[in-house]
């Protein structure tokens, strides 16, 4: 049943991806950062609201320098190519990843390195309550083999399966551009907490 889910979630997860460039601009994805950075400001303050945006940026920096995009002209050029061979190649690069696809998926890497780095910030304050929720989940698998009483098989199934469902939805509403409530971030990371630490208590451990 888990990898039924697992399955299912990850390729609708990545058919929506796929499907997003392709249906809004990429404009679309970046007055939604816009919008959501007055959120944040609103919520946190002028100076942890740049943070926020000058991580996304560096996370979006990290993801487009481990894509395998060929080079541009001067960077062919620099390495001794053909000068005609490098313009021809450069010509082709801006044909395929010029076009407003993959400028839309730019800017929804953007949106969702944002969304990230937002929830990152609240990773602080939740960390003792994530920390709590799996303490919980080791202790009651414990106590449970100690006193010779069964794991529940179907629990631990139905708690992971809606671990994962929920952790392809928040996948999802990074990438959406709709408004998206800042307090949903911690929401998500409270509630992968409970569920993962009740699936933990329910999975099977030998005495």
């Amino acid at each position: 049943m888990i990898r039924i889910v697992s399955i299912a979630a990850l390729l609708c997860l990545l058919v929506l991806v796929l499907y997003l460039p392709s249906a809004h601009p990429p404009e679309r994805f970046l007055a939604q950062i816009r919008s959501e950075h007055q959120a944040m400001e609103e919520i946190w303050g002028e100076t942890p609201a740049l943070r926020i945006l000058d991580r996304a940026l560096g996370l979006q920096g990290a993801a487009r320098e481990s894509t395998p995009i060929p080079p541009t002209a001067g960077e062919s050029a620099a390495s001794g190519v053909d000068g005609a061979v490098a313009r021809e190649m450069a010509s082709v690069n801006q044909r395929l990843f010029g076009n407003s696809y993959f400028r839309a998926i730019d800017a929804l890497v953007l949106l969702a390195a944002f969304r990230l780095s937002a929830m990152l910030e609240w990773l602080p304050w939740m960390a003792a309550f994530v920390a709590a929720a799996m303490a919980d989940g080791a202790i009651s698998r414990v106590v449970k083999s100690k006193e010779f009483l069964h794991h529940d098989p179907e629990r631990f199934a139905l708690y992971a399966s809606m671990a994962i469902t929920l952790s392809c939805a928040a996948v999802v509403a990074m990438v959406v551009p709709v408004h998206v409530h800042p307090l949903v971030g911690p929401a998500v990371l409270a509630t992968l907490a409970l569920l993962s630490g009740r699936s933990f208590a329910h999975f099977h451990r030998r005495a």
